[in-house]
């Protein structure tokens, strides 16, 4: 199958995530002060990291799909799979900026990013498939060190924010600024 759709569709959702998530930031409307803006810093930092992290599946996404030739119906509910965890973005995004000192939002955050890393892992491994284990992409994926760490850091996280909700976002920023670093393995893997 031609992977064009999945990437126009694929595009158009992430888009959809975006706007909703900034729709959520309402423009304060008591007074005309700075002093009006501090009650929407906490809703205006979970935006900017969840922008982040949507940027981040977007970038990635992009790469993965830029070097594979073909997709199959695997690959197609893979990729689903990845949208819908990433469509719970804005209402989790949501919550924290409401409630970011509260453990439940932070847990249920941490918790989407997890099922979404794990998402991105199994649609890595459907292409994997599909292109065959001496691919262009089996070569720049190698053994996906960073991928595996997130997972980790995710999972550790979730617990941690049982002691303060503080460590459990540090573990989520972590993660977020280990994949902020644009990932060169792909467009290396293609120089050569």
């Amino acid at each position: 199958m031609n992977k064009n759709r999945l990437e126009a569709f694929s595009d158009g959702v992430l888009a959809i995530i975006i706007t909703i998530m900034v729709l959520e930031l309402k423009v304060p409307h008591e007074t005309n002060t700075l002093a009006a803006l501090k009650p929407l810093l906490p809703v205006f930092f979970s935006y900017v990291l969840s922008f982040i992290y949507v940027g981040i599946y977007w970038n990635n996404h992009h790469h993965l799909f830029h070097i594979i030739k073909h997709v199959d119906g695997k690959v197609l509910w893979c990729n689903l799979h990845l949208l819908f965890w990433l469509s719970l973005f804005p209402f989790v995004t949501s919550w924290i900026g409401e409630s970011y000192t509260s453990v439940y939002p932070i847990i249920l955050y941490g918790f989407i990013l997890l099922m979404a890393a794990l998402a991105y892992y199994f649609l890595v491994q459907a292409l994997l498939k599909v292109e065959g284990e001496n691919s262009v992409l089996a070569k720049s994926i190698g053994k996906d060190f960073k991928g595996k760490i997130s997972i980790v850091f995710y999972v550790v996280g979730i617990p941690l924010t049982f002691v303060s909700t503080w460590l459990g976002i540090a573990c989520y920023i972590l993660v977020a600024g280990v994949w902020f670093i644009p990932d060169k393995r792909i467009e290396k893997t293609m120089k050569e």
